[in-house]
């Protein structure tokens, strides 16, 4: 039976698997039953297309699995099987996964959009606090185990796409050393002109490939470029050649970050039963730069011309996109991350400071970038610099057309935040019973950057769960420009080069006779 010589000629990646493109040509003097022979074990036969040009038609296809006696081969055979059960429990729990993140937005939306209801509630005096109490702590529990599972899914999937690698390596070096088991693909043709010849394409789905997009994203004063890349793996083993490579979006057949403030509840104390104490989990991270020899290195090229990089073209669908990248791409076997650059986006920003000395006395510059382009960018780590400086890394969530995405470019040591306590007293009313307690916060911010700045100023007077404990006299200077239901107040400020400008912040709650305080800040 004549064999087609049909090497690869294009690949298209999608998230989970590949669809591989085979060309050849083929005389048809050999007869009207041509095979290509090789093909990887793991192919989808339902995806399997044949097509032609030359006199012929195809009147045909059959996809055969081609089984050796050797004692190898078994061997070979089990592993063969057992990837595609472990694929499919890898699929499983990405959906399962998924699943739990939409979840976990759900419940995250419902959190916030019931806190400001609540508190409208309690302030109108038509919720009784203890209710509200319940509802919010079923929340909190129900979103703490949606994301403990969520975590608990992504520890599985990384596991389970480590013990995929190695099962490919066990399959490729078994392969290496026996005579393979193989797929087969027999095309029946009817022949209208033996003397001539036809050109045949196949192309069938293989899963171990995937690919993930990847973000630089360099903020340069306002001027804002995310340059996008795909980072390809690929077990299938089969190595691609260079051919034409894609990168599909199509599914065929998850840093720095600014403070962000938690609503400051006063409660009555209530007992809680004693527990045993649970192990302290510990957090650590590390740092790194520039070598001097590096920085040296690059100061000597400072003066050759900047490589532009070469962008794929960019085809939008009506749900899917596919970046084709402008040059051949070669991915062997086993590659884990291969990088290839798609796109460029260049973006505007507008610039500000922010900070919440309650929290830590440290203004953040922010960055608020709306994305002008036609492109929608999939959620993706993104590693994000300023000026030549690397900030660190962030996830970049689903970025659509027209929406708005707001990124920390780190602590601005120019601006000087200090909050401090300027006046504090308890004391007990003669008549009521009732106790007082009074605090007054003073919050400076200076400039001492040679440009103005414009900063935002976050701060927080407590809320009251209980109706014996009352919040009163909440006073601020400047007037903020934002007050929520849950205390947050925002201040913008706008500082000349050497500029300091003062915040003020004071409130009383008052407390009914015999209820023990909980919540309070010293």
């Amino acid at each position: 039976m004549p064999t087609v010589e049909a090497p690869i000629a294009a690949v298209t990646v999608y998230p989970q698997q590949a669809r591989i493109t085979r060309r050849g040509r083929v005389p048809l003097d050999g007869g009207s039953r041509q095979t290509f022979t090789g093909l990887p074990l793991a192919l989808d036969p339902g995806s399997v297309r044949v097509t032609g040009t030359g006199a012929a038609l195809i009147t045909g296809v059959d996809v055969r699995t081609e089984r050796h006696a050797a004692p190898a081969d078994a061997a070979l055979r089990a592993l063969v099987e057992q990837r595609r059960s472990d694929q499919a429990t890898l699929d499983g729990v990405v959906d399962d996964e998924a699943a739990e993140a939409m979840k976990v937005d759900l419940l995250t939306s419902l959190a916030k959009r019931s806190g400001g209801s609540f508190a409208k509630a309690l302030a109108a005096g038509t919720a009784e606090p203890s209710r509200v109490a319940e509802v919010t702590d079923a929340l909190s529990e129900r979103l703490a185990a949606a994301l403990k599972a969520r975590r608990v899914l992504s520890e599985r999937i990384a596991r389970l796409q480590e013990d995929l690698a190695a099962l490919d390596r066990r399959i490729e070096a078994h392969s290496a050393r026996s005579e393979q088991d193989s797929t087969s693909v027999v095309v029946e043709l009817e022949i209208s002109d033996p003397s001539g010849t036809a050109e045949l394409e196949l192309s069938y789905v293989v899963p171990g490939a995937s690919w993930e997009p990847g973000y630089d994203v360099r903020v340069r004063g306002t001027d804002v470029t995310v340059m996008s890349y795909g980072l390809v793996s690929q077990h299938t083993g089969e190595d691609w050649p260079e051919c034409e490579l894609a990168l599909s979006t199509a599914r065929p057949a998850v840093s720095v970050v600014v403070p962000e403030l938690q609503p400051w509840y006063l409660d009555r104390v209530r007992p809680v039963p004693v527990a045993p104490a649970a192990p302290a989990a510990a957090y650590g991270g590390s740092g790194g730069g520039i070598p001097e020899g590096a920085r040296g290195r690059f100061a000597a090229l400072a003066s050759a011309p900047a490589m532009a990089p070469k962008f794929a073209a960019v085809e939008q669908g009506t749900t899917a996109v596919t970046y084709r990248p402008s040059r051949p791409v070669a991915v062997p076997s086993g590659a884990q991350g291969h990088r290839t650059t798609l796109a460029q986006l260049d973006l505007t920003a507008s610039l500000g400071h922010v900070t919440a000395p309650v929290l830590a006395e440290e203004a953040y510059l922010r960055a608020t970038v709306v994305n002008t382009s036609e492109h929608a960018l999939r959620p993706g780590r993104a590693s994000v610099f300023h000026d030549a400086e690397f900030v660190g890394t962030t996830v970049l969530e689903p970025w659509a057309p027209g929406e708005d995405l707001e990124l920390a470019l780190g602590v601005d040591d120019r601006i000087r935040v200090e909050r401090g306590l300027v006046r504090r007293t308890a004391s007990k009313a003669t008549l009521s019973g009732q106790k007082r307690r009074e605090a007054e916060y003073r919050i400076s911010v200076g400039n001492h950057g040679p440009r103005p700045a414009e900063v935002t100023v976050l701060d927080q007077a407590p809320v009251s769960r209980d109706d014996t404990i009352t919040v009163k006299d909440v006073r601020s200077s400047p007037d903020p420009v934002e007050t929520s239901e849950l205390g947050e107040l925002t201040w913008k400020l706008t500082l000349g080069p050497g500029e300091t400008g003062v915040v003020t912040l004071s409130y009383r709650v008052d407390v009914a006779k015999g209820v023990e305080l909980s919540g309070w800040r010293e």
